[in-house]
């Protein structure tokens, strides 16, 4: 009972979620050395566990990262989570990313996502946009095990890859295709 609860509460909250998630001025509900602190400790583990993010990471001239994303429905639903934008081992911007959904869906879950931005017009793209629809703009690739196999330095040709990790939950799937990410004002 205490599940559908969760999920209940997450499914309404999602659609008042939607409406900050549009907002690039939104106060973040994490204060920068929450997000640095969470976020590092979060790329660490992917590319400590990952050789494939290890490996991907060496290469990128920009990483996403979003540490804890928190995703709920019952009919409609959706996720949400605050992360940090680093270049050169720098933390240079804080943003969220917001999926909505509706349809046959009821659970709740948690995940951590890492988009790795490879080229300047990824970069750009993000710099530029008013938030960076994934799926929309530069190609992203959800790194799965099958895709980590047949990935080398001379296979690495997309503008972004983007690692899940961390899934928790009671909910079928994980995808970030139609996320919102969009820069934020932290405290």
């Amino acid at each position: 009972m205490g599940l559908f609860k969760t999920a209940l509460a997450a499914a309404a909250l999602a659609g008042t979620v939607s409406l900050a998630g549009c907002s690039t001025t939104a106060t973040s509900s994490a204060t920068r050395a929450d997000l640095s602190t969470d976020s590092s400790q979060a790329l660490n583990k992917l590319t400590r566990e990952n050789p494939a993010a290890a490996s991907i990471s060496s290469q990128a001239r920009a990483v996403l990262i979003f540490p804890s994303i928190v995703k709920a429905g019952l009919g409609v639903g959706g996720a949400y989570g605050e992360g940090v934008l680093r270049r050169g081992g720098a933390t240079t911007g804080y943003y969220n990313s917001f999926t909505g959904s509706w349809g046959l869906q009821a659970g709740a879950q948690s995940y951590g996502y890492v988009v790795f931005l490879m080229n300047d017009n990824a970069i750009e793209f993000l710099d530029r946009s008013d938030g960076w629809e994934i799926g929309v703009g530069p190609t992203v690739v959800v790194v799965n095990k099958g895709v980590a196999e047949n990935l080398s330095s001379s296979t690495l040709q997309d503008d972004a890859y983007a690692f899940i990790f961390d899934q928790k939950g009671l909910m079928a799937g994980v995808s970030i295709e139609g996320t919102k990410v969009t820069r934020i004002q932290t405290r």
